[in-house]
């Protein structure tokens, strides 16, 4: 396993908590394995809370309390990394996304949020909270559009995302928005900030048709893959887990368009939505 990463403890509270730990633990004389043991946990885990790709919850803050002895030290601070502008079940894996290198997805219903746009983005939470004030839904869209300037760094991380054509084909939003979505994906591919492969209707059955997949790999911690259902995520570092899904991955994109072919059916599908837009 890769050593623990050198964090600024400065940077955020997550990763001042993720340098004590690693601090604690080998002033306790014990491998990420041996602790990960006391908690009940893989030694993965305890690299990703040292790591800062984790967060610690406060069940597991009460376990490493009592495995360092550290009275009640991380139990109390840990509630300084639960804050969080994303919803609960999105929040970990948020924070995980924040630290990868290298990010895949292949996005089965809507276009995934590091692709979106802002209007993209304000239709999927109206249609997940049709009720809700629209503060709420303002914040949703702010802290999704906040979310993707993790693409800013022209060198970090990588995004390879396999589109499935039924999230190209549903109106989400209307035909502007999709005009919009559709563009801002296809200069997304010209800038060379992601790699986009669309998966279309007519290759048929595929690997992962039961749902999407999110593989993130980091620097100084072991790959993750994440789960997502409505209203509910998981974040999975099982490594024969994650190796399955990272096949599956891998014959999606046998089963996609190449991505030049890609690039153009996403050019024609927004100049298709633009003649909807102005018949």
């Amino acid at each position: 396993m890769p050593g623990p990463k050198d964090l600024d403890p400065s940077s955020s509270p997550r990763a001042l908590l993720g340098a004590e730990l690693r601090h604690a633990r080998e002033r306790a004389g014990l491998s990420q394995e041996d602790l990960g043991q006391r908690l009940f946990v893989s030694g993965s885990f305890v690299g990703q809370l040292e790591a800062a790709v984790r967060r610690m919850q406060p069940e597991i803050a009460r376990l490493i309390d009592v495995a360092l002895d550290t009275g009640d030290f991380f139990l109390r601070n840990c509630q300084a990394t639960a804050k969080s502008k994303y919803p609960e079940h999105f929040a970990e894996a948020a924070d995980a996304e924040a630290e990868a290198t290298e990010i895949r997805e292949y996005a089965p219903l809507l276009i995934p949020g590091l692709l979106q746009t802002a209007e993209y983005a304000r239709a999927v939470f109206r249609a997940y909270q049709p009720t809700a004030p629209q503060r709420v839904v303002d914040d949703l869209v702010t802290a999704r559009m906040e979310r993707v300037r993790i693409l800013d760094d022209p060198a970090d991380p990588l995004l390879w995302v396999v589109l499935d054509e039924a999230a190209l084909r549903r109106t989400t939003g209307g035909p502007k928005v999709m005009t919009e979505a559709l563009r801002h994906i296809a200069g997304m591919i010209h800038q060379s900030r992601a790699i986009v492969q669309v998966l279309p209707f007519d290759s048929g059955a595929h690997a992962s048709m039961e749902g999407s997949i999110k593989l993130m790999d980091f620097m100084e911690a072991p790959p993750l893959v994440y789960y997502e259902g409505v209203g509910t995520g998981r974040l999975e570092d099982d490594p024969a887990t994650v190796r399955h899904q990272r096949r599956t991955f891998e014959f999606l994109t046998a089963a996609a368009l190449p991505p030049e072919n890609s690039l153009v059916m996403l050019e024609t599908m927004a100049q298709d939505y633009a003649h909807e837009e102005h018949p």
